[in-house]
């Protein structure tokens, strides 16, 4: 399978050298592109990026001349992933709050049939212990389960930012119509299983802590409750 790794990078020149420099040979074994998406940063993420493709040749940049949003920097990757016949996209954040050291095991149940694969902090243990924040914790226990009531899923997690996809689902699901926010990822969700596509889990270590996250959690929140309130309606 041809495997399109992406990079959501906004303001990222301190912390994306490390995490790309500790991604596994193994995964850069599978991996056939590593695409850096600079969603408008006003820092160096852009010449960073390009000094660390001399030193792995499978980077490539792609420049949003300005910030569009976390869902928007996902789409170039989706539609770039399309354009260039890959098989799936996994996405690797650059602030280091996700392991590269896991990217094989995101792409392994790809290579098994699945449609979706999401990293689950939750089946990993308690999130507390890796940092996560007591208000951060009770909302996503909270909102885990309001949304396997609503959607009569069987998920562990809605909220975690480790996500793979097969180019076969993002052919399904209406990723185009959906929002430019954090909540992006909840709406992927909501368009795999309405598609009824394949999702699995795996367990991943809570990485938190200063720098680590520009989410604001009720605000948030409150954007799931709202896409939640879409899918009663039909609107999603």
């Amino acid at each position: 399978m041809r495997h399109i790794c992406f990079m959501p990078a906004y303001n990222s020149e301190k912390l994306m050298g490390n995490v790309i420099k500790n991604i596994p040979s193994e995964a850069w074994d599978k991996i056939e592109t590593l695409l850096i998406i600079n969603d408008g940063s006003k820092d160096a993420t852009t010449e960073v990026g390009n000094k660390l493709s001399k030193e792995f040749p499978k980077i490539v940049v792609i420049e949003h001349e300005k910030n569009k949003g976390y869902g928007e920097a996902q789409k170039t990757a989706f539609d770039w992933a399309l354009a260039n016949k890959g098989d799936s996209v996994v996405m690797l954040h650059s602030d280091g709050q996700y392991p590269p050291s896991f990217l094989l095991k995101m792409i392994a149940p790809l290579e098994a049939g699945a449609d979706v694969v999401g990293g689950s902090r939750t089946l990993h243990g308690d999130m507390r212990d890796g940092g996560m924040s007591q208000i951060r914790y009770w909302g996503t226990i909270i909102l885990n389960w309001v949304e396997n009531t609503i959607f009569r899923a069987n998920l562990s997690s809605y909220h975690s930012g480790y996500k793979a996809y097969s180019t076969k689902a993002l052919k399904q699901i209406p990723y185009k119509k959906y929002s430019s926010t954090f909540n992006f990822d909840s709406e992927m969700l909501v368009g795999a299983i309405r598609a009824k596509l394949n999702v699995k889990e795996i367990p991943i270590p809570t990485i938190h802590g200063e720098g680590y996250s520009s989410l604001k959690p009720i605000p948030y929140g409150l954007s799931v409750l709202h896409t939640l309130w879409r899918f009663i309606t039909k609107k999603i």
